[in-house]
């Protein structure tokens, strides 16, 4: 007769106990059960791929021949309409901006590292050098 204890895992079949899943597992499976969180899952893929693609289109939009020797530059910034305040008030975050025509932004003081940053919103086509008399 032997005196061993049965193991913790043991059931009373005598059949070894599945680990249970881990908590993270647990919450994907509900997750991925429910409608709800399928389109929150979703929603959250279609964001990133936009911001994605956002990065990845910014840099085409920086244009022509910047002076090499300045830090701060002046910059056109062309938008596919008329600028409103917003939009005003947003390039202002970058530098001054010193006045509107048409389509365009002037923007001055622009550090030369926020080029790109200045590009990224959808509603900007292109940024480019402002040509100085």
């Amino acid at each position: 007769m032997s005196d061993a204890v049965p193991s913790a895992a043991a059931t009373a079949s005598g059949a070894p106990e599945a680990p249970r899943p881990g908590p993270l597992r647990t919450i994907a499976r509900v997750v991925l059960r429910s409608t709800q969180g399928r389109v929150v899952l979703l929603l959250l893929a279609a964001w990133l791929v936009y911001q994605g693609w956002l990065s990845a289109a910014a840099p085409g939009k920086v244009v022509g021949e910047f002076p090499a020797d300045r830090e701060k530059l002046a910059v056109l910034v062309t938008l596919p309409f008329p600028p409103e305040r917003f939009h005003v008030l947003v390039f202002q975050r970058f530098g001054r901006v010193s006045g509107t025509d048409g389509t365009t932004v002037e923007v001055r003081g622009v550090p030369r590292t926020e080029l790109v940053r200045l590009a990224r919103p959808y509603w900007v086509s292109r940024v480019e050098p402002l040509k100085q008399p």
